[in-house]
């Protein structure tokens, strides 16, 4: 259970970094474009939208390496 809340955390970070990075950019073009900082409701669900394939595709991600870390590496021999 702990790799899996390990993963978690870890892709919700990631995927809320990339998110906030998204709409802060989806913003600064909005602004460059029509010279108003008014938050549109499609730009905070793209945000939303971004977050979660993010956050999906992270978890996944992390989950395997974790659990790849936890396998039981093989005994060296002692006769070498």
């Amino acid at each position: 259970m702990k790799p899996n809340i390990k993963a978690c955390g870890q892709a919700m970070v990631t995927a809320m970094v990339n998110a906030v990075l998204a709409v802060a950019l989806m913003l600064l073009v909005e602004f460059a474009i029509s010279g108003s900082f008014q938050i549109p409701k499609p730009y905070l669900w793209a945000g939303l939208l971004i977050w979660l394939v993010i956050f999906v595709g992270q978890f996944w991600r992390q989950r395997h390496l974790c659990k790849s870390c936890e396998t039981p590496r093989e005994s060296p021999d002692p006769s070498r």
